[in-house]
């Protein structure tokens, strides 16, 4: 395996750990009414702002472009006071000195990404980040279209790879890429979850993995 593919929100960091995840949903929201746009039905229930980008692209299309550029700068707000996943930089530091590629495979804004990374000088220790296809929320995970530009950007195959995420679509995504998944679970019940759906192996330590590959 000379290629590892890496989720962000999970993985590398808690991206709403500071800023949660329903306060960028009713700060999406707000945005919206703000520029005169009706909230979508369902959306005022809506705490994860992942789902809601997904929410207006199914009822709104028209409005996808701003939604999204809205939450890709909240996002970016949000990884300026993320937790840290404990080992998750040991996992690319690992990496490196192993002889293994590392990207970064998100659902997240690219910006946000590369914000984080930067911010914890870890940007030499990836080689790509691929973030959701602005304006695109059908290009996020389970839809393996991520993964795949990555192993097309590095000219690599799914043998030469695996892939390590703490959700469900993470696994489902990887299957879809044939990309073998390591999930990783960060909270209590998710190891049944995750070997159901697929994963090769579940961990619940991100150093345990930053071990394996020293």
């Amino acid at each position: 395996m000379k290629y590892v593919l890496l989720d962000f929100d999970g993985p590398a960091c808690s991206v709403f750990a500071s800023l949660p995840a329903p306060e960028v949903a009713r700060r999406l929201r707000e945005n919206l009414l703000t520029a005169g746009e009706q909230v979508p039905a369902g959306a005022e229930e809506e705490g994860d702002p992942l789902a809601l980008l997904r929410l207006v692209a199914d009822a709104r299309p028209s409005l996808v472009a701003s939604a999204d550029a809205a939450l890709a700068a909240l996002e970016t707000e949000a990884v300026q006071v993320a937790s840290p996943t404990p080992g998750g930089e040991s996992v690319l530091r690992a990496c490196v000195r192993s002889g293994r590629r590392v990207s970064i495979v998100s659902n997240n804004a690219g910006a946000a990404i590369e914000a984080y990374l930067a911010e914890h000088g870890l940007s030499r220790y990836v080689v790509g980040v691929f973030g959701r296809a602005p304006g695109t929320p059908s290009s996020m995970k389970p839809n393996p279209r991520l993964l795949n530009d990555a192993m097309r950007t590095a000219s690599t195959s799914p043998g030469n790879c695996i892939f390590i995420g703490d959700a469900n679509r993470d696994v489902e995504a990887g299957t879809a890429a044939s990309i073998p998944t390591i999930g990783y679970a960060n909270k209590p019940g998710k190891e049944a979850k995750l070997a159901a759906a697929g994963a090769v192996l579940v961990v619940d330590s991100m150093q345990l993995i930053a071990n394996a590959m020293s």
